[in-house]
């Protein structure tokens, strides 16, 4: 396994222990639909949330935005979009991003926008 797949599976990691603190429900991890993949997919109340992980190391140098650009937006929202028809989950869906960064010494900072986007026609 690659430097950054197994940096990006710790970021991962992370996110869940997070996420799971906070009270969410852990659903699927790493869901594909064909070539496309949502890395967690977690329910907290009446809301389904997917959740992408952004794993950064050294300076910030992006904004949480720039992570996320329209072509993946539309990627993870297609994914979901099958998700919810094979499962057939009947929820509000949002779409979070999860930022695990690594400044350096092995410590890390998490960073989580709630409704970092939502799905357009």
């Amino acid at each position: 396994m690659a430097h950054n797949q197994k940096l990006g599976k710790v970021g991962e990691d992370i996110a869940v222990g997070y996420l799971q603190a906070q009270g969410y429900r852990i659903v699927k991890r790493n869901w594909r639909y064909m070539k496309k993949e949502i890395d967690i997919i977690a329910e907290k109340g009446d809301e389904m949330v997917v959740v992408e992980v952004k794993t950064r190391t050294g300076e910030r140098d992006m904004l949480p935005g720039d992570l996320v650009p329209p072509a993946k937006q539309r990627y993870l929202i297609h994914a979901t979009d099958a998700y919810i028809r094979w499962h057939g989950v009947d929820k509000e869906i949002r779409f979070d991003v999860i930022i695990v960064h690594f400044p350096g010494h092995g410590e890390h900072e998490i960073e989580h926008i709630p409704g970092a986007f939502y799905p357009t026609l």
